[in-house]
């Protein structure tokens, strides 16, 4: 063979067209494969958590702004502080005041991690992956319910998403259990597919995107009934009049019986367990 063959031939064998399917990234990245991406995603987590024995899991929804206490302390000195240099400034003084909210809320991190830590110690005994924490995968609420699970020494699940500012997996996901997605979509899918419980904990726009897509399947039946299990009382009957909503006629009296209201982690694992009394083994 020529040098002009074989560079012939060697200018097919380097052509985007000659790549095997699979192996052709701008191929898969491309607008018309976009429902091959969505099958990928789906079955990535599904294959992954069937080989790992995750039988069902509890969803723990909440805020990424909600820390554990030394950092909320810390941020809120540094407010005042700010403050203090300029006390008539109204967007500092705001500051003061949303970093105090912030910091009452630290005992939800408390909370969610203590949670955690019990439901992972009764359900992941002896090689069993039963009702296995599961989160978003970031900070706050999220990072305190896969660090509890991790306190005990049991897997937990984190689901995290692409976003336009760079984001990172927090540190307490088992790794072999930490997926990332593209498409919110198909998140919102693996979220509930094991689901035995769901546990909304005080959060912004994301938790209350999860939390209403989950009332919603729920309501329409188009996941089984689940318990969910609204953490913190006066922040979400501050939050939302699900009264005003039946007396309009949005809702009907008997859809508030979908949620109920925990504000101790012992008490919404409680709750979980009078709704699974037979899914749940304690030997």
């Amino acid at each position: 063979m020529s040098d002009d063959t074989r560079a012939l031939q060697q200018a097919i064998i380097e052509s985007p067209s000659y790549r095997l399917a699979e192996e052709d990234l701008a191929l898969l990245k491309s607008p018309d494969l976009r429902g091959v991406r969505l099958e990928l995603e789906l079955l990535k987590p599904e294959l992954v958590q069937q080989a790992h024995g995750i039988e069902s899991t509890i969803v723990v929804f909440g805020g990424t702004r909600v820390v554990e206490s030394p950092e909320a302390k810390a941020r809120l000195d540094a407010a005042r502080q700010a403050l203090a240099a300029d006390p008539q400034d109204t967007q500092k003084q705001r500051a003061v005041r949303i970093a105090e909210r912030i910091a009452d809320k630290s005992r939800y991190y408390d909370e969610a991690r203590e949670f955690a830590r019990i439901v992972s110690s009764t359900c992941q005994k002896r090689g069993r992956c039963e009702f296995v924490v599961v989160t978003g995968g970031g900070p706050g609420i999220m990072e305190a319910a896969n660090r509890g699970a991790h306190d005990v020494g049991a897997k937990s699940i984190g689901l995290n998403i692409t976003l336009p500012h760079e984001q990172y997996p927090n540190p307490y996901i088992t790794p072999e259990l930490c997926f990332q997605f593209r498409y919110f979509s198909v998140r919102k899918m693996h979220f509930l597919m094991r689901a035995k419980a769901l546990v909304a904990f005080p959060g912004g726009f994301g938790t209350l995107d999860e939390l209403f897509v989950a009332l919603t399947l729920i309501q329409t039946g188009k996941t089984g009934p689940v318990p969910v299990i609204l953490f913190g009382r006066e922040f979400w009957e501050n939050l939302i009049n699900w009264e005003f909503l039946v007396e309009e006629g949005t809702i009907t009296p008997e859809d508030l019986n979908l949620i109920s209201y925990a504000d101790t982690a012992t008490e919404a694992w409680d709750m979980i367990v009078k709704a699974n009394p037979t899914q749940i083994r304690w030997d």
